[in-house]
């Protein structure tokens, strides 16, 4: 199994999600977060003072998958998330050893 972990535009959640539904992905946990990378934030103004945003808003998507949906998957955040522009984000994905649903008691594949 694989845990795809994407930083995404928050303008962008609702794509994923229904992308991500329409492959047959169940359930994803969804986290507000700030942060910046390579662009380093950016300058505004507000009432004539110039000052600078280093954190921005995105949005933190988690998805476990089985391992043959874990390509699909990840094509399909990229594809939904993707606006061509700087701070669209990354993705991260590890494997995971075990997933256990805690009221069944299911172990693996079977808890997802």
């Amino acid at each position: 199994m694989k845990k795809i972990e994407a930083i995404i535009k928050p303008f962008k959640l609702e794509e994923v999600k229904d992308a991500l539904a329409e492959i047959g992905v169940n359930g994803m946990t969804v986290l507000e977060c700030k942060g910046f990378g390579r662009q380093k934030g950016h300058t505004e103004t507000y009432r004539g003072s110039e000052y600078t945003v280093d954190f921005l808003p995105k949005i933190k998507i988690e998805v476990i998958v089985d391992d043959d949906l874990a390509d699909v998957a990840l094509e399909t955040v990229v594809k939904a998330s993707r606006t061509g522009k700087i701070g669209d984000g990354k993705i991260f994905v590890s494997t995971l050893d075990q997933v256990i649903r805690i009221r069944t008691a299911e172990v693996g594949k079977h808890a997802l």
